[in-house]
């Protein structure tokens, strides 16, 4: 599970390290992990294995990252067997040290023991490093975009998908 205070941080530091340039900066500069707490504690409160949030934690530096698995959202996707990444964040000094491919192999593997056969989830359009990431990890843009407007700016979004299930 986690720290709420902790993910709060992850979260926060991940997205302002993520989106600069892609997202408006006051937004980002306007993020703050004591604001994000409260929503992780709920995040925390409402998990059932094998959906929930999954930590990553380093020897010295405590929670460096997380990811949030659920059945998929989406309208056009069967919830009993596409699982769906909610979040998967990571600290930026911890990229590119394999922490995300940990994650993401967890996530995986909980959405399988979910009874799930593909999963997916939902990328910033510009986010370039994110998409290879996933790219490298075996997933591919199925061809749906929406466009999300909750945070007062548009975030046009592509979704991938993955087979997961042997």
């Amino acid at each position: 599970m986690g720290d709420a205070g902790a993910l709060a941080i992850v979260h926060v530091r991940s997205w302002q390290a993520t989106y600069r340039g892609q997202v408006p900066q006051n937004y980002l500069d306007g993020l703050d992990p004591a604001q994000r707490k409260q929503g992780w504690e709920q995040w925390i409160r409402s998990d059932q294995p094998p959906w929930g949030t999954t930590v990553l934690e380093h020897d010295t530096d405590g929670v460096v990252g997380l990811i949030n698995v659920a059945p998929s959202r989406d309208s056009d996707t069967d919830p009993l067997t596409v699982g769906e990444v909610i979040a998967v964040y990571l600290l930026p000094e911890h990229w590119g040290h394999g922490g995300g491919r940990v994650l993401m192999n967890d996530g995986r593997r909980r959405m399988a023991d979910a009874g799930c056969r593909d999963a997916v989830l939902w990328v910033l359009e510009t986010n370039h490093r994110a998409r290879r990431f996933y790219e490298a990890d075996g997933w591919q843009a199925d061809g749906s975009i929406k466009t999300d407007d909750s945070r007062g700016f548009p975030m046009r979004e592509i979704r991938y998908r993955r087979h997961i299930a042997a």
